[in-house]
This record gives structure tokens, C-alpha cells and sequence, in this order.
């Protein structure tokens, strides 16, 4: 049995005005790297909780890099088996 380990690293940034926190997550593999970025845009009614928007912007650059390596896999089939692969997230 191989055992691999992959690593993300998530890198969170608040912008200037409080209301908008970006996240980028990155996922570096054995010859490829793949990012995926969100954001979080906080209400100015609502309460000001960082840890909300760093987890909403985290959230969605995952989903984005989840994404993206759904496609990536899609394109190794089809490299591989020469014929389209009907993968979905």
C-alpha cells in the first residue's frame, strides 16, 4: 500500500474597508498546483465577526480548488483513455 499526503494552505486576507475578506487555497501536488479564491462580504448592518468571514471566504476558494481538480482529474481520463470522461463535482 502508498500512502500519499497532499497539503492545502489557505491564505486569508481582510481588505481595507472590514466588509470584504478574500481567502485563496492552494493544493500543490507532485507536479501540479491548483488554486481556488473566494470571498466573504460582510453587511454593514451586520456584526463585525472576522471568524465568519474567514470562514465563508475559505469555504468557497475550497469548493473553487474542489472544482478545479474535479476538471483536472477529468482531463488525466480523458489523456489516458483517449475518449471524454462525464465527471461532475
Amino acid at each position: 500500500m502508498t500512502m500519499r499526503q497532499w497539503t492545502v494552505d489557505i491564505e486569508i486576507d481582510e481588505v481595507e474597508d472590514e466588509r470584504t475578506t478574500h481567502a485563496e487555497a492552494r493544493l500543490r501536488t507532485p507536479g501540479e498546483q491548483l488554486t481556488g479564491r473566494g470571498t466573504a462580504y460582510r453587511h454593514p448592518s451586520d456584526l463585525e465577526v472576522p471568524r465568519i468571514g474567514d470562514e465563508l471566504a475559505a469555504a468557497r476558494a475550497l469548493s473553487e480548488l474542489s472544482h478545479r481538480l474535479v476538471l483536472a482529474a477529468a482531463e488525466d481520463i480523458e489523456e489516458v483513455t483517449h475518449r471524454p470522461s462525464h465527471l461532475s463535482d
